[in-house]
C-alpha cells in the first residue's frame, strides 16, 4: 500500500467510452483503492461517465455487485419492444432503473469532483456536463447512435460523447488534475479487424421466430438472433471486433458496432496524440461485443490486470 493523502498533486482519473468493455473501469478503480492511490476528480465519456459517476457519488461497490449478476435477458428487458426510430434503447427504462436503486444528486454537491461528456447533435459540438442531475449527465453521455435514443434536454439533442472525445484527457486537465491516469478501451480494435469465410448456415423454420407461444415480431426475432448468439459463447461481433461472415453479409449490430470501433479508434489516437495523459491504462478486450454487459466478470478481471502492468511506472510518477 502506498498512501498519497499528504501528496499536493491532483490525481484526476479519465474513463473512456467502449460500451460493454467499460465494466473493467471498475476493476481499474478497485486497483487504485487498493494501493491507496487516492483519486481527486473522475470525469468520462459513455460507459465511463456511468461507471465515473458511480465513483463520484459513493455508489461504486452497489454498481460492481449489480453488473456481476446482469444476464442477457436483463440486457434485453431495457430494450424497447417496437421497432426503432432513432434507437433500440429508448433509455428511461434504464435511468428508472438506476433512480430506484441509487441516487440522482446534483453534479455540484458531489463529493468528488466529475464530468461527463456528449456530443451536441445538431452543432456537433463536445458539451461537458459539470453541474445538475448526475442521471441527466450519464444519459447524455451513453447516447450511441443506432442503440440509444438521442437524450433531449430543451431544444437540444445529445449523443454520445466517444463521436468527438472517447477518452477526455483536456477535460480532466481543465477540472484541474495535475496527473492524470486515463483508461483506453478502444487500444488495438482496428487490429482485430478480420472477414472470415464460413458455411451457410439453414435458415431457421419459421417456428423458431415464436417466443412463448406468440407469433415473433421484429422485435422478438431479434431477441431470439442475439440470445442465441451469446449462447453459443460469440460475441454480438465475431472475432470481438467485427469480423464479416461474407457467405451471409454482416448483420445490422455487426455494421453498428464494426463503424463504432473503426470511429473510436481514431478519434482517441488522434485526441491523445493532442492530449496525453501521464499515464494511459489499456485493457486487452477486443473479444467483447458491443452489447455483451453480462460478461462483468471477465471485464472487470481485465480492468484490475490492466492497471497491475502500470503499476511500477504510476509510483515513479507519483513518488516524483
Amino acid at each position: 500500500m502506498m498512501g498519497v493523502s499528504d501528496m499536493t498533486n491532483k490525481i484526476g482519473l479519465v474513463l473512456g467510452s467502449g460500451s460493454a468493455r467499460g465494466w473493467s473501469h471498475i476493476g481499474v478503480i478497485q486497483g487504485l483503492q487498493d494501493e491507496g492511490i487516492q483519486i481527486d476528480m473522475v470525469c468520462g465519456t459513455s460507459i465511463g461517465a456511468i461507471v465515473g459517476g458511480a465513483l463520484a457519488s459513493g455508489a461504486i461497490d452497489q454498481l460492481d455487485e449489480w453488473v456481476r449478476e446482469l444476464s442477457w435477458w436483463d440486457i434485453i428487458g431495457f430494450m424497447d419492444g417496437m421497432f426503432p426510430r432513432s434507437g433500440f434503447i429508448e433509455g428511461e427504462k434504464i435511468i428508472n432503473f438506476f433512480k430506484e436503486n441509487f441516487t440522482d444528486p446534483n453534479i455540484e454537491d458531489l463529493s468528488m469532483p466529475f464530468a461527463s461528456v456528449a456530443t451536441d447533435l445538431i452543432s456537433g459540438r463536445e458539451v461537458w456536463f459539470r453541474k445538475g442531475s448526475l442521471f441527466d449527465a450519464v444519459r447524455a453521455s451513453i447516447s450511441m447512435p443506432g442503440i440509444f435514443v438521442p437524450f433531449k434536454q430543451g431544444t437540444r439533442l445529445f449523443v454520445d460523447g466517444g463521436l468527438v472525445n472517447p477518452v477526455p484527457v483536456s477535460l480532466c486537465r481543465a477540472m484541474g488534475a495535475d496527473i492524470v491516469i486515463a483508461v483506453n478501451l478502444n487500444s488495438g480494435l482496428t487490429s482485430k479487424h478480420t472477414i472470415t469465410k464460413k458455411s451457410r448456415k439453414k435458415v431457421p423454420s419459421k417456428k423458431n421466430t415464436i417466443i412463448k407461444g406468440r407469433a415473433g415480431t421484429l422485435f422478438e426475432q431479434l431477441t431470439t438472433y442475439l440470445d442465441t448468439t451469446v449462447k453459443r459463447g460469440r460475441s454480438l461481433i465475431p472475432e470481438g471486433f467485427g469480423a464479416v461472415n461474407t457467405m451471409r453479409g454482416p448483420s445490422i449490430f455487426e455494421v453498428m458496432a464494426t463503424s463504432s470501433n473503426i470511429m473510436q479508434d481514431l478519434i482517441t489516437r488522434q485526441r491523445l496524440a493532442g492530449d496525453p495523459p501521464d499515464i494511459i491504462i489499456s485493457p486487452k478486450l477486443g473479444h467483447i461485443g458491443l452489447l455483451e454487459f453480462n460478461r462483468a466478470e471477465e471485464t472487470i478481471s481485465e480492468g484490475r490486470r490492466s492497471l497491475d502492468l502500470m503499476l511500477p511506472l504510476l509510483r515513479d510518477l507519483i513518488i516524483e
